[in-house]
Order: C-alpha cells, then sequence, then structure tokens
C-alpha cells in the first residue's frame, strides 16, 4: 500500500487539492456522505489530490465515483478554500500522531499536511444507488443527516455550510430533483425536498402550480400504493426539458 501511495503523491498536484460534499435525500431529511480516518474517531468529507494529467472536474468525478460507485454524477464547482489555517482544527500534528499509530512512524512523512488549497464541489446523487466505499485512510464511508453531522477535520464543516448555501442559490434558478429522488415520486415527496432544502414549508397547490409550469415534469398513470393519505399520482421529470431549463433557468419565488 505504501508504494501505491507514495506513487499516486509523486503524479498529483501537491498544493491543489479538492473535497466533494454529496448531498442525498432519503426519509424526507438532506444527508451528507462522510469518512473515518483509520483508528480515529475523526470524520471529514470525501477528497483528494488531482492527477498531473486530469482536470478539477475529471478529478472530482473519479473520486466520487470511488467513494459513491456511481458514474456521471452531478457536480458543481462552489467555492475555493485557501485560508492559511485550514488545518487549525484538527492539529495537523495529534492527527498525524493517531494515523502514525495505525500505519506505522514515519507513514506520512512528505506526502500529506502540505498547506494546499482546495476546491470545493457539491454532489447531488440519489440515495438508494450510493455504495458508501471508504478509501486509502479511512475505516468507514456512511451517511449523516445535516443535524447531526459532528465536528469535522480541517475546514470541512465551513464546507458543508458553504456547499448547502450553494445548492440554495441554485434551487431558486435552476430545478433541483432529478439528481436527488427515484425515477418516479409524488408530488409531496417533491415539495418535501424542496422544503427540506430551503428550510421552510409551502403551501401545497401553490407549489403544485409553480412546478407544472415549468414543463419540467409529466405525471404518469400509476398512484403511489400504499401511501397514508389516498393513493397520490407519481411524477417524473422529462430529462430534455429538465436540462433545458436548467440552461435557461427558472424563478422559484414562493
Amino acid at each position: 500500500m505504501e508504494h501505491k501511495l507514495r506513487e499516486f503523491f509523486d503524479n498529483a498536484l501537491k498544493e491543489v487539492s479538492l473535497d466533494c460534499t454529496v448531498f442525498g435525500f432519503h426519509e424526507g431529511e438532506l444527508k451528507v456522505l462522510l469518512l473515518r480516518w483509520k483508528g480515529t474517531e475523526e470524520w471529514s468529507l470525501p477528497g483528494g489530490h488531482i492527477l498531473l494529467d486530469e482536470s478539477a472536474d475529471d478529478a472530482a468525478g473519479r473520486i466520487l465515483s470511488q467513494r459513491t460507485g456511481l458514474s456521471d454524477v452531478f457536480l458543481q464547482q462552489f467555492y475555493t478554500f485557501g485560508n492559511v489555517n485550514r488545518y487549525v482544527y484538527h492539529p495537523e500534528k495529534e492527527l498525524l500522531e493517531k494515523l502514525e499509530a495505525t500505519f506505522g512512524k514515519g507513514f506520512f512523512d512528505g506526502i500529506i499536511f502540505r498547506r494546499t488549497v482546495s476546491i470545493g464541489y457539491f454532489a447531488l446523487v440519489e440515495f438508494a444507488q450510493v455504495q458508501p466505499t471508504p478509501d486509502w485512510f479511512t475505516d468507514e464511508c456512511r451517511w449523516w443527516s445535516l443535524a447531526e453531522v459532528p465536528r469535522l477535520l480541517f475546514d470541512h464543516n465551513e464546507m458543508i455550510e458553504r456547499a448547502l448555501k450553494a445548492l440554495r442559490q441554485r434551487i431558486r434558478n435552476q430545478p433541483v430533483g432529478y439528481n436527488l429522488l427515484p425515477e418516479k415520486f409524488t408530488m409531496p415527496e417533491l415539495q418535501r425536498l424542496y422544503e427540506t432544502i430551503l428550510d421552510r414549508p409551502f403551501d401545497r397547490r401553490n407549489f403544485q402550480k409553480l412546478l407544472m409550469s415549468y414543463d419540467i415534469l409529466e405525471r404518469l398513470e400509476e398512484k403511489r400504493v400504499g401511501a397514508a393519505n389516498k393513493s397520490p399520482y407519481l411524477y417524473r421529470f422529462v430529462k430534455e426539458k429538465y436540462d433545458r431549463a436548467g440552461l435557461e433557468g427558472i424563478s422559484f419565488s414562493m
């Protein structure tokens, strides 16, 4: 493993990395994917370095594919993190000591804990399709509810806050849902997604009227069987129209 790691870092940009805030929607909650570092109880966002022969977007796609098992993931750059004190928490010496207890003394000499600038991405994925997979440095990869996210390594709590802000800005100007909901969904499920992201309730009739006005939804003849109330109709996004609305923009204001 040491040989592979050092070979990887020899072929990576040392001063530039990226970190990904992966959002999923499950049981009416917005969740985020986190990694637990080997031999510790410390958590962070998925991320890594950019190889010398790949773009930042390609690196983000590679890393997200490795962590989620998905290809063609929706990704958007949202911020560049270049604070001089990015490693104030967790103190790198203390974390390095914990990692060396697992990997061995001197294992990380010269390959991590330089000062780096990180490009922040957020990703939108369908929760049920993700296969959370840890990387070389981590023991566990799993979903956390946003309300329960612990204190993370480095500046990763700030990254989540900024990613959520960027997602909220996007939802006001572009459609959201294709990457977060299953292929078929009910209007209440779509409304719950919007309410969760924006942290506010909407009137049911007004919400449905506005979303249908974008001409990106198709109502199916199928109904959700076993729903709490009367069986609601199922909907799906019309991909071509959804993509066009994403390019041309919408105005979500309620």
